[in-house]
């Protein structure tokens, strides 16, 4: 997808054939977007060392021995990685290069898995790999800003733009595993704990900072490109499956910060 962006951006610049004219004082413009976030910081989950009384208690086959959660905080870039994002946008004309424009954004990652510590098991003296699998990271963002145009001529016109708003993120599940080696208790010893409850439904605030570049390719008709950050708070987190296991702490993150590459297609009215 960023090649994609990459060769709309370059097409642009080739055929631009006016300067990008910002919108007049009191002229309305709607737009569709579409691109990438990169998540560049935090976290899916924090981590902590949680004791086991018995190995029993996660899987009837296993030895009633105990053991030891030790869980490492995994970040948005190491669960979800890249994040798709698309929307639509409304603008009104302050006039000066400036604009109003309120965006209804949907952001979605498919759901993924990563290795997210060991269980320590004294009696076995080895450490085994626990796994999550956590379901897609799928939001709604409704956000107001304002833009600024600069005409620096050649057949450009750069932007900056800041922006806030609320976003709703779905709820989220897990499922971790622990492959256990073969002889240690009955078949199967594995142990999986599915479909477990993370995050609630939650509302997050979000607030953003662009800054970009727009092309006129047609008249009343204008692309831009731009990136800058995003930063939405922490989710609300839901304990009722692993604040018995020890581990009610992990998930009281949620907050991401990322650099999107967004791509907007304007129609002046």
């Amino acid at each position: 997808m960023k090649m994609l962006f990459a060769c709309l951006a370059a097409t642009a610049l080739l055929i631009a054939p006016a300067l990008a004219k910002p919108l007049a004082s009191g002229q309305f413009s709607g737009a569709i977007t579409g691109g990438v976030e990169n998540p560049i910081g935090g976290d899916v989950h924090g981590g902590t060392n949680a004791p086991l009384a018995s190995l029993a208690a996660l899987n009837p086959n296993l030895p009633a021995v105990n053991a030891e959660l030790r869980i490492q905080a995994r970040s948005f870039e190491d669960i979800y990685g890249e994040a798709a994002s698309f929307g639509v946008e409304g603008a009104y004309g302050l006039g000066g290069g400036r604009e109003l424009f309120g965006a209804l954004r949907a952001i979605e990652a498919e759901e993924a898995q990563a290795q997210v510590g060991q269980a320590f098991v004294p009696a076995l003296s080895a450490s085994l790999p626990v796994f999550g699998r956590f379901g897609a990271f799928q939001a709604l963002s409704l956000e107001g800003g304002v833009r600024q145009y600069f005409d620096l001529g050649g057949g450009f016109a750069p932007y900056i733009g800041g922006r806030v708003g609320l976003t709703q993120v779905d709820g989220i599940r897990a499922t971790f595993t622990v492959p256990v080696p073969a002889g240690v208790g009955a078949e199967p010893n594995d142990i999986a704990l599915n479909n477990v409850r993370f995050y609630d439904d939650s509302t997050a605030f979000t607030v953003g900072l662009d800054v970009g570049v727009s092309f006129e390719l047609a008249p009343g008709f204008s692309v831009g490109l731009d990136t800058g950050l995003r930063y939405q708070s922490g989710l609300k987190d839901d304990d009722r499956d692993i604040g018995a296991l020890g581990l009610a702490s992990i998930n009281n993150e949620g907050d991401r910060l990322s650099v999107p590459l967004t791509l907007r297609a304007a129609f002046r009215f």
